[in-house]
């Protein structure tokens, strides 16, 4: 997985997250990438300094930078469409995740709970969970 800073024709930048450059090019050229900001097509890479690591500062874990107030505010309202529009499974997530997967229950999009453990348990079985929070609407601002 790669991470590309890309631009569209209105000057909005924005990071995507792509198998390989190919596959980036791929998708540009079927109109595929869009903007999050105005949902144009035509988007481009730009340039980015490979990292390069040195000495002991290699071994210092980087925090990511956090994210702008706007961009946030975006995520977070992105989240919680996502899950009002999910089934609430709640405690039975992992069990409802693994029924899905393994076609024994019909695909759907499902929330609930899960602990960590069960959560990495779903990934090593190569079941796609988004762990994320999501508080109530009446927590937004």
């Amino acid at each position: 997985m790669i991470v590309l800073d890309l631009v569209c024709k209105q000057g909005h930048r924005f990071e995507g997250w792509f198998a390989s450059t190919d596959v980036f090019r791929e998708q540009c050229a079927r109109a595929l990438v869009h903007c999050p900001h105005c949902q144009s097509a035509e988007v481009v890479q730009l340039p980015s300094a490979p990292h390069v690591a040195r000495g002991t500062e290699a071994e210092k874990p980087v925090a990511a930078p956090a994210p702008a107030p706007n961009e946030a505010a975006l995520l977070h309202k992105a989240l919680a469409a996502m899950a009002r529009h999910a089934e609430n499974v709640g405690e039975r997530f992992p069990e409802e995740a693994r029924r899905i997967h393994y076609d024994e229950a019909p695909a759907r999009t499902i929330r609930g709970v899960a602990s960590a453990d069960e959560t990495r348990d779903l990934l090593d079985e190569g079941i796609l969970v988004l762990p994320a929070p999501v508080p109530p609407d009446e927590e937004f601002h």
